[in-house]
């Protein structure tokens, strides 16, 4: 008869394929190492896979364990929300790792902020931040990411979201910058200076060319880098002209010498959001992180 799996062994799963041993799972479980071992043997015997493999002096997780893990995560975290969605939760004593996928113009402004409130609250809880990536709602849907936070709506049913906060970009350019004199600069005098366009997608345009081009003007980009904190440094260093969002700029625009300014353009507000699988809607743990988050910002 083939081995069954149940709750336990999938927790061990679990600490195995986080850890990347049976030491580090043994010590995360409070469980003994033989103990540990011999559950990993009931693995392999029900999962018909070596599940973790010896690499040098370390071992390695299985390409069948990594394809599993996000789902086995997914059903542990289903099975918590079970049984503690009408119980409340020791907020000081909790230790949970939360996945947190999150866009790098947010991600400057707003880490450290939801880092430090959370540590304030819950020192036993890690926030693990992830990058954007082709924002598939997949990765909410099985469990491998926590809580999405960026810019859009998705429109999928089975996915919760809140608004945090509305963002709009502003121009940036370096302190000595002629152009930083100007309080509001026009479109031509931004236009007289070469841009650096931030653009994961390694776009150089977006929508304030639409807006140059409607005037008759078209700007020069001469660099396109993949995120806006890059895109900060680089004007911070140069007579390059930057859009970034307007936190960003507020919050670290004196530490790198830069100046902002609004742009003389109506571009589009762009909603920054939470979003989270609707199975984790209920779980005290994440429902308190959503709100810490939120109040972080306020504040």
């Amino acid at each position: 008869m083939p081995e069954q799996l149940d709750l336990n062994l999938l927790r061990v799963f679990d600490a195995l394929l986080r850890e990347g041993s049976v030491t580090a799972a043994a010590e995360r479980l409070h469980l003994s190492i033989p103990a540990t071992s011999r559950a990993l043997g009931r693995l392999r015997r029900a999962m018909a896979d070596p599940i973790l493999v010896r690499a040098g002096r370390g071992m390695a997780p299985t390409p069948f364990a990594l394809r599993t893990a996000p789902r086995v995560r997914s059903l542990l975290d289903e099975a918590s929300a079970l049984i503690s969605a009408d119980r409340e939760i020791t907020v000081g004593e909790l230790e949970r790792t939360f996945t947190i996928r999150i866009n790098d113009g947010v991600a400057a402004t707003l880490a450290a902020t939801a880092v430090e409130a959370v540590a304030a609250a819950a020192p036993g809880v890690t926030l693990r931040f992830v990058a954007e990536g082709n924002e598939s709602t997949e990765a909410l849907r099985d469990g491998s990411v926590d809580l999405d936070i960026g810019a859009g709506e998705p429109a999928a049913p089975d996915l919760r979201t809140a608004e945090l906060y509305r963002e709009r970009l502003v121009g940036i350019v370096r302190a000595d910058s002629p152009l930083g004199r100007h309080r509001r600069p026009t479109l031509a005098q931004l236009c007289r200076y070469p841009h650096v366009s931030a653009s994961r997608r390694g776009r150089a345009r977006g929508p304030l060319d639409e807006i140059l081009e409607a005037e008759g003007l078209r700007r020069h980009v001469a660099a396109v880098v993949p995120t806006s904190a890059v895109a900060a440094l680089l004007v911070a260093s140069s007579p390059y002209v930057g859009l970034v969002p307007q936190r960003l700029a507020e919050q670290y625009g004196e530490t790198l010498g830069i100046r902002w300014f609004p742009l003389a353009a109506d571009l589009p507000v762009v909603e920054v959001r939470l979003s989270w699988h609707v199975r984790l809607d209920a779980d005290p743990a994440h429902r308190w992180l959503r709100d810490t988050i939120r109040e972080a910002l306020k504040a």
